[in-house]
């Protein structure tokens, strides 16, 4: 086993994160799958089950809110994810993350109708209960969300290549958040 292992647990916004530009000095598991739900992300935890993280980095619940679960859901889900993941991995340093903004109506992404039912207030919103989960349970938030707005509360198209994706330099300031992340 690496002697420093992180894990990106998501969707396809964490699968795309390129390689070269994670942090260096660890070695990365992705487990980042497109189009991924927090119910999938807690039926799939087993597949990593064995594995031996220093880190384990969660985003999940964009593709939820795109497909029309409540809230709830998605935030009771995460508190599930939080759990299994605590009692697999007990040593490991478990990370929940904010919910990235999209672009609103400026999104080019092909779900673009969707994603204007999503206000980014709502996502605030869980994120605000994914930070008080978090604590509760005893691990780690790292809030990303203010880092990707701009002036108007919107995912920055500079981040993004189609309003709900990150770009090249999106995962740039994700890597920087990564990397100045301190337990």
């Amino acid at each position: 086993p690496p002697d420093e292992l992180s894990i990106l647990a998501g969707d396809s916004i964490s699968l795309w994160f390129p390689p070269d530009v994670l942090p260096s000095g660890e070695f990365w598991l992705n487990q980042g799958i497109s189009g991924e739900t927090s119910a999938g992300l807690l039926d799939r935890l087993e597949l990593f089950a064995d594995t031996h993280p220093d880190r384990i980095f969660v985003m999940i619940g964009i593709n939820d809110l795109i497909r029309g679960m409540r809230p709830a859901t998605v935030i009771a889900n995460q508190r599930a994810i939080i759990r299994a993941l605590k009692q697999q991995h007990p040593d490991a340093d478990i990370v929940v993350q904010s919910i990235l903004p999209h672009s609103s109506d400026q999104a080019t992404w092909e779900g673009r109708d969707r994603l204007l039912h999503i206000p980014n207030t709502q996502i605030q919103s869980i994120n605000q209960d994914l930070e008080a989960i978090a604590q509760e349970e005893g691990v780690n938030y790292l809030d990303l969300y203010p880092l990707f707005t701009d002036e108007t509360g919107r995912l920055d198209r500079h981040l993004t290549t189609d309003g709900l994706h990150l770009s090249n330099q999106g995962y740039w300031v994700w890597r920087s958040a990564l990397q100045m992340y301190e337990p």
